[in-house]
């Protein structure tokens, strides 16, 4: 859900004051068509061919979680934020979609098990991002896969998760692991970007 740079932090920030304007930014609201375009393609090449059921962490408004529903997954979305999951559900009224209010770190799915995690700009935000990544690989079915979209973003003090370092973080994992530059494609931003933007699809063993 966070992606706010600088001076800025994810623990600083009332997230429930900021549902009101979160679609705002491009690459939340997607509300141009090529950006959501952009977006759906990246992800049906990062979930599962199959309809399944999708995880995802820190959904805020649904955006991408509407994404996933169009694609034919089943959606459960968990954010820490009230007003962030009532606009999702709102979103999503109708389709095959569940939201929760909860912490993406220890989600509160009880024993669902789920054919994709789907995490965008959660993770560098969690303060054990480690055991957050061992918690979500037990919610995984076999075969299922993580789906990590994390960067670093601002100048004056940089915040996020370098590729670098998550890498070190699924280590302990093992299984298949592919990184996708997102950096060069101003389409999922609405502009151009010179931070450092990335996707991770991990299918543990």
């Amino acid at each position: 859900m966070a992606n706010r740079s600088d001076e800025t932090t994810a623990s600083s920030i009332d997230w429930d004051a900021e549902a009101a304007t979160f679609d705002d930014e491009p690459d939340h609201g997607l509300r141009d068509a090529g950006a959501r375009r952009a977006w759906a393609v990246r992800l049906a090449s990062w979930l599962p061919a199959r309809p399944g059921d999708v995880l995802d962490l820190g959904c805020g408004t649904g955006t991408l979680s509407l994404l996933a529903a169009e694609q034919g997954h089943r959606v459960t979305g968990v954010d820490l934020s009230p007003a962030m999951v009532a606009r999702a559900r709102a979103k999503l009224a109708g389709r095959d979609a569940v939201f929760i209010t909860g912490d993406a770190a220890a989600p509160p799915v009880g024993g669902q098990r789920f054919d994709a995690v789907l995490v965008r700009h959660v993770l560098w935000t969690l303060p054990d991002p480690g055991r957050a990544l061992r918690h979500w690989r037990e919610l995984l079915r076999p075969g299922g896969r993580l789906v990590l979209v994390e960067g670093v973003w601002g100048s004056v003090a940089p915040v996020g998760m370098a590729a670098d370092r998550l890498a070190s973080l699924l280590a302990p994992l093992a299984g298949e692991t592919r990184v996708e530059r997102l950096s060069d494609d101003p389409s999922l931003w609405g502009r151009e970007v010179a931070d450092e933007r990335y996707a991770v699809v991990v299918i543990p063993e």
